[in-house]
């Protein structure tokens, strides 16, 4: 048997296009019950149907009767605020303030980052998620240990160190000159080396100078292939707030392509209250929104309107935004997307969302060539899911499945959907990054 060569037995979903939001027989879907997943040196090698078992060369793993995805990408998340998920009681600023800077301040400590990298990434890989854009501290040792801590576990991370120059604690906050030697430190050490990518990461406008984004912008431009991340109309306080400190700017979004931060590499959290013309920039720059929906929901920020959003044409991606949001579960996290829809009268489909945590967001990033489908020659970034889990799942799920006897695609999309709204991280049996085991439940026979 070779230890390089796995193959996993399941039911294999993914998407081979981008479908309607709202479309449930959708031609993009594709599922492949009961068939093999052969992996060798970390990527997908081929597919084959059950009853072609492998060799005795492979290392056979029998997941059947659960669904084998590719592992989910979150588009937006904070590793330092596992601390303060699910505090009680404020809106966007004053959460900041009461909660999230306190614990960030933490992080300038290499003794407590590194830890709590480790932390974080294994509480990904336990929710069924294998690649991230992560916003760590204003600290370069934040920044250092996170990168550290995914180039350990093979992950593909997207990350840098966090700019604040003002309307921040004074632990929390660099100067321009100093976090510019900093991001070219860390751009020069983990940039490009094995799964890693740096990202210039603008908490937001409110806490940089317009000097501050003005180096950032220079980061973008001397270095080509470099991420930006940042916040952008969350929540109408900070929107008012931008434009008193921005007058100059059409609006929030502008301040940004003011400061040559947009483009195909740009990711913007939220992006509740835009414009038109804000979703038109957008789509011309390439830059895409990661749509926060249990952020957006606890803190009372607003409703996104994806809709809009694809009617614009620009791209849309899935963030759990935790400490905001209220989980790093995926499913839990898209099942609150649909509600959000919901509330404005439109629907969004569970190939719709599930598109916008795997290949969508993958594409969205420019890694479509590497993760976000099991389509041969990609990284092998799986994940193996219970249908169910639990007395009232396993009922639904099995009224579900007598209804796809006949594997109608509405039937099928049923039984996803249910899943979907169902599922959290109590149905992730095992998570394998580039073929090799990262996350293995205890118990876990199917």
């Amino acid at each position: 048997m070779n230890s390089n060569k796995l193959a996993l037995r399941g039911d294999l979903l993914d998407l081979t296009g981008t479908p309607a939001l709202d479309d449930v027989d959708s031609p993009v879907v594709r599922f492949r019950p009961d068939h093999w997943l052969l992996i060798e040196g970390g990527r997908i090698q081929a597919v084959l149907p059950g009853a072609q078992a492998p060799g005795d060369d492979w290392q056979r793993e029998d997941h059947t009767g659960r669904l084998l995805m590719p592992g989910f990408i979150d588009t937006h998340v904070h590793c330092p605020q596992l601390d303060v998920i699910a505090s009680y009681g404020t809106s966007l600023l004053d959460w900041l303030d009461t909660y999230t800077f306190p614990a960030e301040q933490r992080f300038a400590d290499p003794a407590v980052a590194a830890p709590g990298s480790s932390l974080f990434l294994d509480a990904l890989l336990a929710h069924g998620t294998t690649a991230a854009v992560v916003f760590p501290t204003v600290h370069a040792e934040s920044a250092e240990a996170l990168f550290a801590a995914a180039a350990g576990r093979g992950m593909r991370i997207v990350t840098g160190k966090v700019l604040m120059d003002r309307h921040a604690p004074e632990a929390l906050r660099d100067d321009v000159a100093g976090a510019e030697a900093d991001c070219e430190r860390l751009i020069a050490r983990w940039h490009g080396h094995g799964r890693a990518a740096f990202a210039v990461t603008v908490r937001f406008a409110i806490t940089s100078t317009p000097e501050q984004l003005a180096m950032a912008g220079g980061l973008v431009g001397r270095h080509p292939g470099l991420y930006m991340q940042t916040h952008v109309a969350e929540n109408r306080d900070e929107v008012r707030w931008v434009a008193q400190l921005f007058p100059e700017a059409r609006s929030y979004l502008d301040v940004y392509h003011r400061h040559g931060l947009l483009n195909e590499r740009s990711v913007l959290a939220h992006g509740i209250w835009l414009d038109d013309e804000d979703r038109a920039l957008l789509a011309a720059t390439g830059a895409h929104i990661s749509h926060c929906p249990t952020s957006n929901l606890f803190l009372g920020s607003g409703l996104f309107d994806w809709r809009a959003a694809v009617a614009s044409g620009h791209r849309v991606s899935i963030g759990t935004d935790v400490g905001g949001g209220t989980s790093l579960s995926m499913p839990r996290t898209l099942a609150e997307a649909y509600k959000v829809q919901a509330m404005q009268g439109q629907r969004l489909s569970a190939w719709a969302a599930l598109h916008a945590g795997t290949r969508g967001a993958a594409e969205a990033l420019g890694l479509g060539h590497e993760i976000g489908t099991l389509e041969p020659g990609l990284a092998a970034d799986v994940v193996a899911w219970d249908w169910a889990h639990g007395p009232v799942a396993t009922h639904r799920d099995a009224v579900a499945r007598g209804a796809i006897a006949g594997l109608s695609e509405q039937a099928l999309h049923a039984r996803v959907f249910a899943w979907l709204t169902l599922a959290d991280e109590r149905n992730v049996a095992a998570t394998w990054v580039a073929g090799h085991d990262r996350y293995r439940r205890i118990s876990s026979t199917p």
